[in-house]
């Protein structure tokens, strides 16, 4: 019963920089680790980062030193700051959830309908 949404993709040129936001929405749930994945055209989706509730973070190999991730505990938000861009950043970018209700033991896991980032001259 919970949404994620994505925002701030868009049209950037290389080297440039882009910051995405997911927030999560819905009542009686605590939210666990978040993470970004993302799906070049006709390619597999695949890891960018996560961060726990904790803050602890862990990055992909190819964004590490580019790409920072971020959360807001209070708000239910993930964010994504992409910097130095190349093109082959170009992807759908997903947020995912785990979710945990409250008086509940299991964890769900959630993705959002993902955001277009396209980096092109």
């Amino acid at each position: 019963q919970v949404q994620l949404v994505e925002s701030g993709g868009g049209l950037v040129q290389p080297g440039g920089s882009l910051r995405l936001s997911c927030a999560a929405s819905g009542r009686s749930f605590s939210v666990k680790t978040m993470g970004w994945y993302r799906q070049p055209p006709g390619k597999q989706r695949e890891l960018v980062a996560t961060i726990t509730s904790g803050g602890s973070t862990n990055y992909a190999d190819a964004v590490k030193g580019r790409f920072t991730i971020s959360r807001d505990n209070a708000r239910n938000m993930v964010y994504l700051e992409l910097n130095s861009l190349k093109p082959e950043d170009t992807a759908v970018y997903y947020c995912r959830s785990e979710i945990q209700y409250w008086g509940q033991r299991t964890v769900f896991q959630y993705w959002g309908q993902g955001t277009q980032v396209t980096v092109s001259s």
